[in-house]
């Protein structure tokens, strides 16, 4: 064999596939891929295989591995940041929250991010490379892991834009969702896209049960251009269109990120214009008060503002939050850890 198979990345059906291709007893699948969920990095780990059968394994596949570079605790409320490094020296982030509903992970899927939103840390030292959907359960659980406790919900908001690594991001889904897995139900998954309205259209016919978080920012296309620069390629109409589409496929409520940047998306007019652009759609609004980063010029806005621009939304029947802020003492938003410590 010319490669090594990642096999964390595999179906069980496929690591079945395999194990027959190296001459082994189809029912040896299922002690992998439980001991795989087990967390096991080695496969000498897996006690119920024979020596043949492990020196076959490594000769031919790969367990991925992860490690923490560097971790930070919230001394406000008990966040934990972890800057991992991957095999090939690629560094990423992964934030650890608890609520009282359990405990949250945002994990990155990609090195980097080529989307290039003018607020966000994710892009300050470029696009590296798409996330395998092996190294995406591996952040789940090496935070499980050096918690010690259980990871019920999972945001893909994290570094990277989740749709531009479309194909493993959905593999990363179907295996995370397996009940001999993780087994973690697609409704406490939540995926976030700046608008990429093709693959958009595509996941809506996974027909995941999942929270779509789309990233708008912004009520009008020339202000969104400024902001985001996917929205050169798709209008917001265009944008709306395909949320439509989406929640008429899957069913599923559509919850709308907004951040507000003082002085720029946050005024009176935008909040009006931003409600009767949902008005009577099966959706959500999430404010997001902007991060500080010292690479952007963006201000977070006052919060009176915040609350006024809540106000004017809520007019129109539609249901907003204001997200609360997790680890601000150690920057925990997506990006400014791994810009800190780029190499």
């Amino acid at each position: 064999m010319d490669y090594m198979i990642d096999i964390l990345s595999l179906y069980p059906n496929e690591i079945e596939e395999f194990v027959i291709s190296i001459g082994e007893k189809s029912f040896r699948a299922k002690q992998i891929f439980s001991w795989l969920y087990k967390g096991a990095d080695d496969f000498s780990r897996m006690s119920n295989l024979s020596k043949t059968f492990i020196t076959k394994l490594k000769q031919n596949a790969e367990i991925k591995s992860i490690k923490i570079a560097k971790k930070y605790v919230s001394a406000l409320d008990g966040t934990i940041k972890y800057l991992f490094e991957l095999d090939d020296g690629e560094k990423i982030e992964t934030v650890f929250m608890r609520y009282q509903h359990g405990n949250t992970i945002c994990l990155s899927t990609q090195a980097g991010c080529k989307m290039g939103c003018a607020f966000c840390a994710s892009t300050i030292n470029g696009y590296k490379r798409n996330l395998l959907p092996s190294e995406m359960i591996l952040q789940i659980m090496a935070c499980e892991k050096d918690s010690g406790e259980k990871v019920s919900n999972i945001v893909l908001m994290g570094i990277g834009e989740p749709l531009d690594n479309y194909e493993n991001v959905v593999r990363f889904l179907r295996l995370v969702n397996h009940n001999d897995g993780l087994n973690i139900g697609m409704r406490h998954i939540s995926l976030s896209t700046c608008g990429l309205v093709d693959k958009i259209d595509r996941l809506a016919k996974e027909n995941f049960a999942l929270t779509l978080s789309v990233s708008l920012h912004a009520t009008d296309d020339a202000k969104r251009r400024e902001i985001m620069p996917i929205a050169n390629r798709w209008t917001i109409e265009q944008l709306l269109a395909s949320c439509e589409r989406y929640i008429k496929q899957t069913s599923r409520r559509i919850s709308f990120e907004y951040a507000l940047i003082a002085g720029v998306n946050d005024s009176f007019e935008d909040a009006h214009k931003l409600g009767r652009m949902l008005a009577g759609m099966l959706c959500h609004v999430n404010l997001i008060p902007v991060n500080t980063v010292a690479e952007k010029k963006y201000k977070k806005s006052e919060k009176n503002a915040i609350e006024a621009f809540t106000r004017a939304v809520e007019t129109y029947k539609i249901s907003v939050t204001v997200r609360r802020k997790l680890g601000s003492d150690i920057d925990a938003s997506c990006g400014q850890l791994r810009a800190s410590h780029s190499n």
